[in-house]
C-alpha cells in the first residue's frame, strides 16, 4: 500500500466518522454541548398542522371617523407577535388577510381550546395614560417601545418609554397638563385594560422622544411592566370573528406519513444513483445521509417551526442536492468519454458544472427568501426549511462529494466502468 492510498483511506475514514457522529448527535443528542435528540419532545416545534391547536380570527375596528391602514395593522401584528413571544408561544403564527386587510389570523399550536387561547391573548387590550380625573391623555398607539433601564447615578430600576413622532408631541402636552394640576394631583396613571399598572408623578413638562417611569421597581417588575406596555400598544380594537381548533391526531398521522414517504424517497434516490453512477452514486448516497443529519441538527439548533409544507421544503431540497450531483457526475462522464483520466475528469467535471449548480441553487434561495418575506403562515415554514435545505445541499454537493470522489480515485483501482462509463470509452489513469 503506497503512502497516498493510505492517507486517502485515513481521510475517508475520518470523514465517514464525522458523518456518523453528526447522525448520532442529531438522533440521540449530545448533552455536554446542549444538543437534544431530534426525536425528543419539544426539540423541534411542530406547527399547527402537525401538533394541533387553535385558530383565532380577529377583525380590526378603528375609532369612529378613522379607517384601517397598513401601518396600523402592521403595528397590531407586531404587538400580537410580541404578546405571543412573551407568553412562550414563539411557534405561533400571526398574519393579516382579507381584501380590506383588516383581518388578523393567529394560529397557536398545542392549545386545544380556542376560548382559552382568546382569553390568553386578550382581544381588546388597550394601554392608556390618564390624569387624576380619569381623562385619557396618551394611548398605547403613541408608544413605540418600552424597556427596563437603570439610573446610573442612583442605581434605581426604571422603565424607559420610546414614543412615536406623534406620541412625542402628545406626551409633551399631557405632562404639561398633569404637572399643572399641582401637588397630589400631578400623576399620570398607566392603565392596561382598566387595570392600574403604575401611577407615577409628573413634576413638569417632559420633552423629547423618550421618558422614564420611576418607582420602587425590581428588575423583574420593570421587565414585566415593559412587557405589558409593549403588549398593550394596539392601534385598533380587535373583535373575535371566529374560533376553531385542530386536533393533533390528523397532524400526527400526517407527520408519520410524511416521514415514511421522505425516507422511502431517499432510499429510492440512493438506489437509483448507485445503479446509474456506481462509485459516485455510493458517494452521493453517503452525502444524502450527511445532508439529512445536518438539516436535522440545524432544525434542532434554530428551533424552527416545522409544518407539513416545511417537510415538503426539506424533501424538495433533497431533490436539489441529488440534482447537483447528477449535473456534476454527467460532466465527469463526458470528460472521461473525451479521453481524460478519472482523476482529471473529477476536477474538470466540478469546474465545468460549478456555475450551473450554483446558479440553479441561488435562484431557488432567492425564491425561498421572497416566499419568507412576502408569505405568511405555512408558506414561511416551507420557505425556511427550503432555504436551510438548499444551503446544506450545496455544502454536501460541492464539498463532501468532491472530497470523497478525489479520495476514492486514490484508494480504488481506477476504472471508468466504476464511474458509470464503459471502459472502452474512458481515458487512462
Amino acid at each position: 500500500m503506497n503512502m497516498t492510498r493510505a492517507i486517502s483511506i485515513a481521510r475517508s475514514a475520518l470523514l465517514i466518522l464525522l458523518i456518523v457522529l453528526v447522525v448520532f448527535a442529531t438522533v440521540f443528542g449530545y448533552k455536554p454541548l446542549g444538543i437534544d435528540g431530534i426525536f425528543e419532545e419539544d426539540t423541534i416545534r411542530l406547527g399547527l398542522d402537525l401538533a394541533g391547536g387553535s385558530i383565532i380570527t380577529y377583525k380590526a375596528i378603528p375609532e369612529e371617523g378613522e379607517s384601517v391602514n397598513d401601518s396600523g395593522m402592521d403595528s397590531v401584528v407586531e404587538v400580537m407577535r410580541y404578546r405571543l413571544d412573551s407568553m412562550g408561544y414563539t411557534e405561533a403564527l400571526v398574519y393579516r388577510f382579507g381584501d380590506a386587510g383588516d383581518m388578523l389570523r393567529i394560529e397557536i399550536p398545542s392549545i386545544d381550546d380556542p376560548d382559552e387561547a382568546a382569553k390568553v391573548l386578550g382581544s381588546t387590550a388597550k394601554l392608556e395614560f390618564r390624569d387624576y380625573q380619569g381623562n385619557v391623555l396618551v394611548e398605547g398607539k403613541h408608544i413605540k417601545e418600552a424597556y427596563p433601564s437603570i439610573d446610573n447615578s442612583t442605581g434605581d430600576v426604571m422603565v424607559t418609554l420610546m414614543f412615536t413622532g406623534e406620541g412625542e408631541k402628545v406626551f409633551e402636552t399631557a405632562t404639561a397638563t398633569v404637572s399643572g394640576y399641582g401637588s397630589g394631583n400631578n400623576t399620570l396613571a398607566i392603565y392596561l385594560d382598566e387595570e392600574l399598572l403604575s401611577n407615577p408623578k409628573c413634576e413638569g413638562k417632559i420633552t423629547g422622544d423618550s421618558a422614564v417611569i420611576t418607582g420602587d421597581f425590581t428588575r423583574e417588575y420593570a421587565q414585566e411592566l415593559a412587557n405589558l406596555i409593549n403588549g398593550g400598544a394596539l392601534e385598533y380594537d380587535l373583535v373575535v370573528d371566529s374560533q376553531s381548533s385542530v386536533g393533533p391526531t390528523l397532524g400526527e398521522r400526517s407527520l408519520e406519513t410524511s416521514l415514511k414517504a421522505g425516507a422511502l424517497g431517499i432510499l429510492l434516490v440512493m438506489l437509483f444513483m448507485i445503479i446509474i453512477y456506481r462509485i459516485p452514486g455510493v458517494i452521493a448516497s453517503i452525502n444524502l445521509v450527511a445532508y439529512t443529519a445536518i438539516v436535522g441538527l440545524v432544525l434542532v439548533f434554530t428551533k424552527a417551526n416545522l409544518t407539513l409544507p416545511g417537510i415538503a421544503g426539506i424533501v424538495l431540497s433533497i431533490g436539489m442536492a441529488v440534482d447537483a450531483n447528477v449535473v456534476i457526475f454527467e460532466r465527469m462522464k463526458e470528460e472521461i468519454r473525451g479521453g481524460k483520466s478519472v482523476k482529471a475528469a473529477i476536477d474538470a467535471g466540478f469546474d465545468k458544472a460549478l456555475a450551473a449548480v450554483v446558479d440553479s441553487n441561488v435562484t431557488t434561495l432567492i425564491a425561498a427568501v421572497v416566499l419568507w418575506v412576502l408569505g405568511s403562515g405555512s408558506i414561511q415554514g416551507f420557505a425556511i426549511t427550503l432555504f436551510i435545505g438548499v444551503v446544506v445541499s450545496l455544502f454536501t454537493a460541492l464539498v463532501l462529494t468532491r472530497a470523497f470522489l478525489k479520495l476514492s480515485a486514490n484508494i480504488l483501482k481506477v476504472s471508468p466502468k466504476l464511474y458509470g462509463v464503459s471502459a472502452k470509452k474512458g481515458g487512462n489513469n
